[in-house]
Parts: C-alpha cells; sequence; structure tokens
C-alpha cells in the first residue's frame, strides 16, 4: 500500500499538501465531535444522577406515609425502591466521573497535542512552498532579464556590421548619390527649445502654467535645510506633509491619496527627489523631506538658493567650484564620484552591454542554484513531514479506537443492566480497522506520486554545461557526445564493480528496493550537478543503494519519461485490449512499433538500463515476486502520463510495461536495431523534411550567414559577364546544383538529419549488455556473454569471489544454471553489430 510520501505530490507542490492537510484537519473536527461526544455523555451522566439522588428528598418530604410502618412488607419493598434509587444515582455520577476522568480529559489533551503538530507541520510547509515559488518568480525575471541583454548584444555587434561596412562590399553600391541638406548650427541666441508638457496628476501642462505652478509652490511651502548623518546638509528642502498640505489648500485637492499622487509626478518630471531614505516614494508624512531641484527653480523662474557657509573639510579640483547643494563631510565620499555613473570611464557601449550579459548570466546562474537548493530542500521537508504525518494520523485513528474502549468500558464496568447496550458498543469498537481508513483515505483522496519538477537554467547560445539533473535527455547526451548520458553509463558501471562486494544474491537485488532518505540522494546530486564530467572517486562516500536512487531520482527528474509520455495513451490500449495467450506475440509488435518512435537517445539508454535489470535478475535468480517489486519501483522513472490524474494514478500500465520488457528484452530491442538499420539505409544520401525551426538561439549564428550570403550575391552579380542566353522572355532559371554558399545558404537549424536515422551510434553498446564493466587491461566483464573468457571479482585479499556478482558469463536452462556457449569460429555474425563511438554533431 502506497504511504502519504507517494500520494500527496502535484506539480506546484501545494496542491497535494492541500488536499492533505484538508483531510488532517477534517481529522481534528473528528476529534472534536467524539470529544464532544463524551462530555455531553458525562454531563447527561451527572445530570440524571442528581436527579435520582432528588427523588429520595422529596419523597421523604410527605409525611404520615411509610414511616408510620415498621414491619409491613409494603415498607419493605418502599425501603427497597428507595436504597435502589439512591444507589442508581451514585452509580450514573461514576459513570459521569469515570468518563471525564478516562476519556475527557486524556483525549482532550491529545487532541489538543495532535492539532497543535498538524498546524506546525502545516505552517512550516506553507512557509517552504511561498519561499520556493517566490525565488521561481525572481528566476523568471532574471532569465527574462539575462535574455535581453544578450539581445542587445546582438543587435548592436549587427548594427556594427551593417553600419560600418567598407563601401566595396556594400551590397548595393550601384545607389545613385542622395542629396545630403547641411544645416548650419544655430547660434546660442538662436537656440531654442522645445516646448514640453508635463502630466501631472490627471492634467496636462504647458511650460507656463507649470511655471506659475511652482513659482507659486516655491514662494508659499515651508523650506529649510536638513541635516543628513554622514551625507551632510541638503538645501531647499520640504517636507511631504507640507506639500500634501499645500496642495489641498491652494489647488483644491481633496483626497491625501490624489495628492501624493501628484508628489510623485512632481519626483517623476525632476522637480523633487527624495533625501535620507532609499527609493524615491512620496508620502504623506513629517519625517521624509524632499529636496527642490534646479530644475523646479529652472521652470519657475526664480533663483535657486544658495549656502554660503565654510565647508567642514577642504575641497580642491572641480569640487571647489561645484554647486551642490550637499554640503559638509559629503564632499570626500563623492571625490570620487563617477558623473556619468559607468564602472569604467573607458568603457565602449559594447563592452558596457557585454559586461552587463555576462552578469545577468551570473545572476541567473546564481538564482537558478538558489531555487534548485529550495526545492531539494523543500522535497526534503515535504518527505519528512508526510512520513510524520503519516504516523500521526494513524495514531488519531488508533486513539479513537481506544477511546470508544474506554467509553464503553466507563459505561459496563459499574452498571451491568446496560450490557445490551455494552455489547453493541464494543461491536462498534471492534469494527473499526485503522488500517483500512488509512488506506480508503489514500485511494480517495492521493494526488500524485513524487515527480520533482526541476527549473533547468536556460543558456541563451543553447549550452548544457551548467546542468545535469533535469535537463532534456538528448540535449544532455549530445552535450555528452554520446548516445547515452555519461550519468548513466557512469551509475551502472559503478553498480557493476560493486555488485560483488555486497554479501549474497538478497543484498544485491534489495539495491534497488531499499528507500533511500530523500537528503541522502541530495546530497550526492549536488556533487554531481554540474554538467561537467563525473569525477571519479565521488561515489566512494556513498553506499551503493544511495548511487542506485541517485539514477532513480534522475529519470524522474527528466522533463518527459524515458519512454516519452506522448506514447501513453498507446501503452493504455495495448494493455486495456483483452488479451489471451496466443496474442501476447501480437502485444509484443506492437510495443516494437510503439517503441521506435522514440527518440534515439531514449531507445539507447532504456536499452542499457533494461540490460542491467535484466542480468541483475538472471545472475541473482530472483523470484517473480522481486520482479513485481522491481516493475513498481521503477515504473515512475520508465513511463509517466503527461498529466497525473486520480485515473492514472490507478493504472498499472507503466509496470506492466516494465514487465514486458524485462521478459521480451531480446525480442523487442533486437526488433528496433533491425528497424533502425533499415531506416538507416534507405536515408544515406538523402535529407528528412525539417520542419521550420522556431528557436532563436542560433539567432546570431543565422544572421551572420545571412549576410555574408548577400555580400557574396552582390558580388557575384557585379562580376558577373553578359548572359549569352535569349532575352527576358526566353531566360529560363535551372535548379541550383551549387553548395552552400548559393541561392540559399542558410540553414534552419545546425543539427544535421545524419545522426537522427540510425541507432548505428547508440551509446553502451547496445548488442552487449549494460551492466559490463570495461576493464583496464583485458575484456569487459560483460563480454562473457557474447563468448568472451570469464571475469573473475577479487576482494581485498586478491582471492576470488565465488558469488552471482562473478557469474557473469552464466545463464539459466531450465531453472539451472550453465555455462553460456561461445560462438564458433567462422562463424559469420548475425543482426547488426553497433559500435559505441562518439556523436558526430
Amino acid at each position: 500500500m502506497p504511504g502519504f510520501a507517494d500520494s500527496f505530490w502535484s506539480s506546484d507542490y501545494a496542491g497535494g499538501l492541500g488536499v492533505l492537510f484538508g483531510k488532517l484537519q477534517q481529522g481534528v473536527m473528528e476529534n472534536r465531535q467524539v470529544l464532544t461526544i463524551a462530555r455531553l455523555r458525562a454531563e447527561a451522566e451527572d445530570t440524571y444522577g442528581q436527579r435520582l439522588s432528588d427523588i429520595v428528598p422529596s419523597a421523604d418530604k410527605v409525611s404520615g406515609g411509610f414511616s408510620r410502618d415498621d414491619g409491613a412488607t409494603v415498607r419493605k419493598a418502599y425501603d427497597g425502591m428507595r436504597t435502589e434509587m439512591q444507589e442508581a444515582a451514585r452509580s450514573h455520577q461514576r459513570i459521569a466521573q469515570n468518563i471525564r476522568d478516562l476519556v475527557v480529559n486524556p483525549f482532550s489533551r491529545w487532541c489538543d497535542a495532535h492539532e497543535a503538530r498538524v498546524q506546525e507541520s502545516q505552517d512550516e510547509l506553507q512557509a517552504r512552498v511561498k519561499a520556493h515559488d517566490r525565488q521561481a518568480d525572481a528566476v523568471r525575471k532574471l532569465r527574462s532579464n539575462y535574455f535581453n541583454k544578450c539581445r542587445l548584444v546582438e543587435d548592436l555587434e549587427e548594427e556594427n556590421k551593417l553600419g560600418f561596412q567598407d563601401p566595396e562590399t556594400s551590397p548595393k553600391p550601384n545607389q545613385p548619390n542622395i542629396p545630403e541638406i547641411k544645416v548650419q548650427p544655430l547660434k546660442e541666441e538662436d537656440e531654442v527649445e522645445d516646448d514640453e508638457v508635463y502630466a501631472i496628476g490627471d492634467d496636462v501642462y504647458q511650460p507656463e502654467q507649470l511655471k506659475q505652478i511652482l513659482s507659486q509652490m516655491l514662494s508659499t511651502i515651508k523650506m529649510g535645510e536638513t541635516k543628513v548623518p554622514i551625507l551632510g546638509t541638503y538645501l531647499n528642502t520640504s517636507a511631504g506633509s507640507d506639500i500634501v498640505e499645500y496642495l489641498q489648500r491652494n489647488m483644491g485637492i481633496s483626497s491625501v491619496s490624489y495628492a501624493e499622487h501628484i508628489g510623485q509626478d512632481l519626483i517623476a518630471n525632476g522637480f523633487l527627489r527624495l533625501i535620507g531614505n532609499v527609493g524615491s516614494t512620496f508620502a504623506n508624512s513629517s519625517k521624509m523631506f524632499y529636496q527642490w531641484r534646479p530644475k523646479a527653480f529652472k521652470c519657475a523662474g526664480l533663483p535657486e538658493r544658495k549656502l554660503n557657509r565654510t565647508f567642514s573639510l577642504p575641497v580642491t579640483g572641480s569640487d571647489a567650484s561645484s554647486d551642490s547643494p550637499v554640503v559638509g563631510t559629503v564632499s570626500e565620499y563623492l571625490a570620487n564620484w563617477n558623473v556619468l555613473g559607468n564602472r569604467d570611464p573607458n568603457e565602449t557601449p559594447s563592452m558596457r552591454l557585454q559586461r552587463e550579459a555576462r552578469e545577468a548570466d551570473d545572476r541567473y546562474k546564481a538564482g537558478i542554484r538558489r531555487l534548485d537548493e529550495l526545492r531539494c530542500e523543500l522535497e526534503e521537508a515535504i518527505f519528512l513531514h508526510l512520513k510524520f504525518l503519516e504516523r500521526c494520523e494513524l495514531d488519531r485513528l488508533k486513539a479513537i479506537k481506544t477511546v470508544v474502549l474506554d467509553f464503553s468500558g466507563t459505561i459496563g464496568n459499574v452498571i451491568p443492566s446496560l450490557q445490551s447496550t455494552v455489547d453493541k458498543m464494543v461491536l462498534f469498537q471492534e469494527t473499526i480497522q485503522p488500517a483500512g481508513d488509512l488506506r480508503y483515505l489514500l485511494e480517495n483522496y492521493r494526488t500524485g506520486s513524487f515527480v520533482p519538477k526541476v527549473v533547468v537554467y536556460e543558456n541563451y547560445y543553447n549550452r548544457v554545461d551548467e546542468q545535469t539533473f533535469g535537463v532534456d535527455l538528448e540535449a544532455r547526451a549530445r552535450a555528452d557526445k554520446k548516445r547515452v548520458p555519461i550519468m548513466v553509463t557512469t551509475i551502472l558501471t559503478y553498480l557493476d564493480h560493486h555488485y560483488p562486494d555486497l554479501e549474497g544474491d538478497e543484498a544485491r537485488r534489495g539495491v534497488w528496493l531499499v528507500d533511500v532518505p530523500l537528503p541522502q540522494i541530495h546530497r550526492l546530486r549536488a556533487k554531481v550537478n554540474d554538467g561537467k564530467s563525473i569525477p571519479p572517486n565521488v561515489f566512494d562516500e556513498f553506499d551503493v543503494p544511495t548511487v542506485a536512487g541517485l539514477l532513480k531520482l534522475y529519470l524522474l527528474e527528466l522533463p518527459d519519461s524515458l519512454v516519452s509520455a506522448h506514447v501513453y495513451e498507446i501503452i493504455r490500449t495495448i494493455y486495456t485490449t483483452p488479451t489471451t495467450d496466443a496474442s501476447e506475440a501480437s502485444r509484443v509488435a506492437v510495443l516494437q512499433q510503439t517503441l521506435s518512435q522514440l527518440r534515439l537517445t531514449n531507445i539507447a539508454t532504456l536499452d542499457a538500463c533494461m540490460n542491467h535489470f535484466t542480468r541483475l535478475i538472471d545472475l541473482t535468480s530472483a523470484d517473480e515476486q522481486y520482479v513485481a517489486l522491481l516493475a513498481s519501483s521503477l515504473a515512475p522513472c520508465i513511463l509517466r502520463p503527461r498529466t497525473e490524474t486520480s485515473l492514472t494514478l490507478e493504472e498499472k500500465h507503466a509496470s506492466r510495461l516494465v514487465r514486458d520488457l524485462f521478459t521480451h528484452k531480446d525480442a523487442i530491442f533486437s526488433e528496433l536495431k533491425r528497424m533502425s538499420t533499415l531506416s538507416h539505409s534507405t536515408s544515406v544520401g538523402a535529407n528528412r523534411p525539417r520542419a521550420v525551426s522556431t528557436d532563436e538561439s542560433n539567432r546570431k549564428a543565422l544572421m551572420e550567414e545571412r549576410n555574408r550570403a548577400l555580400v557574396e550575391k552582390a558580388n557575384a552579380s557585379r562580376s558577373r559577364a553578359t548572359s549569352p542566353a535569349p532575352g527576358p522572355r526566353g531566360h529560363r532559371r535551372d535548379r541550383s546544383s551549387g553548395g552552400p554558399e548559393t541561392r540559399f545558404p542558410i540553414q534552419t537549424s545546425p543539427t544535421t538529419d545524419r545522426n537522427r536515422t540510425s541507432l548505428v551510434g547508440i551509446e553502451g553498446r547496445l548488442k552487449r549488455a549494460s551492466l559490463d564493466v570495461p576493464g583496464s587491461d583485458g575484456p569487459a566483464v560483460g563480454d562473457a556473454v557474447n563468448g568472451s573468457p570469464q571475469s573473475k571479482g577479487t576482494d581485498s585479499d586478491g582471492n576470488d569471489k565465488r558469488d552471482s556478482g562473478s557469474r557473469i558469463g552464466t545463464k539459466f536452462v531450465a531453472g539451472k544454471r550453465v555455462p553460456s556457449t561461445p560462438p564458433q569460429e567462422g562463424t559469420p555474425p548475425r543482426g547488426v553489430t553497433l559500435e559505441d563511438k562518439p556523436m558526430d554533431d
């Protein structure tokens, strides 16, 4: 049965957790309902006992009755009823007290503690999810900024290339001379400024209108000096509250918010600035001061007020003639002030844009790394809390079971006459099944299995050398120049080497089923998630199950499953169709056709993994139960739907597909190799039609190619001799047969088709098992399967190990282990022999 840790996941993390905490809060309400029943029953028993105890005193108040008869039988019966009434009253009061002592008080304390545990988990996970979402938003902004900077760099480079071309290489050298209009520069007295309008508030003002308004404001609003620690003294400053008061009194503004809006527009137009604080926000505050800038005095036609005092520090050079309204100790801070705001005064615009692009890229990378750390920490916290909450929910159900038993016991121990009621309550208690209720909750409310969503660093130039996990499988393999990513082959090879070190076949089989803590896998993941080559000894400080868990996590974090989600519906149809024994061969044939639609990298990686697992099953003599457990464990890594729903959670198609891949591996993948070989032989010399690429990552290379083609075409048109062909009416253009320098030289994508048409370069030597370990000076361990001598493992003392880890060259016939027969000499190889070679591109 799946647990909480495998059932309440969603793409945004918050959705699955919301469903879980909704059910847990429902459990808190159920606790209160049980507690309310117990408390009200105790009150009712107490009230009933009080009313019973009031009967005898009320009857004794009647005088002249049974008090006169001493030996009458009626008197004895009356005394017996009176005694039973008093005993019943005491019994019911004891029931009330027992319910309070044994049920209400302890269960009330436990309910409060349980509610606090659930609330603390919810608050902590909610805070982590919010932090992750905030970082994701920041990463999206950093990515947009980085891409914009790169586009600006490219645009500037293209402008420089096209704007400063040599006249001889211009594509249109025969253009007629364009007349030039020379404008004499205006003299200083003839220079005029363009009329400018100012948008302040909801109105637009002409310069003359604004001049009158500013003149009145500068003459009326209280203005003085403001001292700021360290920076010095600012002149011509006014408090924000004084400006708002003037606007409300003299300009007929009723609301403070609209007055603040006008003040913000004055800042935006360069008439005011905030001092002593960070930012440029205008607020109606007597603690925030704003300085009237020289532009305001200029527009108002008033002279700017200067401060005539001696500086506290000597000012030399250009600072001596400065008109800065900030005086005092700030002069020494502004001694090396860069007026243009450039980091390097000799920096050209191109250099500045390139520097900004690099800085944006660094910030983007840092944001991605921080987001990845937050995601890993969030997933670790979710795992811990889900397992903790599962125990809490199971304890809650057991506690209710105990409460019902205690509640019935408090009544049954005191009043035997209520035995039938007690028996029914005991029956109710026996019908409570905590494990069954927990299974019901999981079956009806689970939202998804654990499939982490990695935010991948997207390089503008389409490089994938900064990250390994979460990168598209084909892109990762292309960067590694292999058909199977180096991460997969390295892990499988490492496991091959270390299977013989484990004690017994049971330990070897348990490598893939052990529940490794996610923080431990994440720690190993952080060491190899840099897009570079894997260090040779990085796995040494971790145990073998952790390395196996790293491979499962790598497959889970792929953007698409190993068997792509676009064939999920086909797989579902294959396994939902009623089957018979005779239809198994047809199902394998359909699987072959379906898997042939996958990319070559996916097929190669899938074949490498299946080779590893089938050999592990054979060499350790695994039973059917282990194969079923292994298939269920690997199913999410091999096939996942594009969108997980409540229907797909209950489907077992992925597990059945893995079982078929185990059983019919040779038949399926040999046919896939044959089909890829035929496809390669028919596609030699021909290019597949490609869709028009919308990827802008190669825009720079394409633009350079296009410009070069235009220049070459222009040169060719100038140097072409007079054509001997007939006139325009008889002219005929033949199909171009030249190379890439002809009429249309631009390729829509730098990727060639030769690596998309065959499985010849599949990594991992698809013909042999993926568990093969290359030896240092001899044949690989897995070569024994194909007929090479058997390799043996040795321990630290040099002794041979006689376990399944060294029986690589064996096979099973009729349940017995027999050595495989090597091929006879002179027999030509059958099928297609695939070579492990790097990718051409």
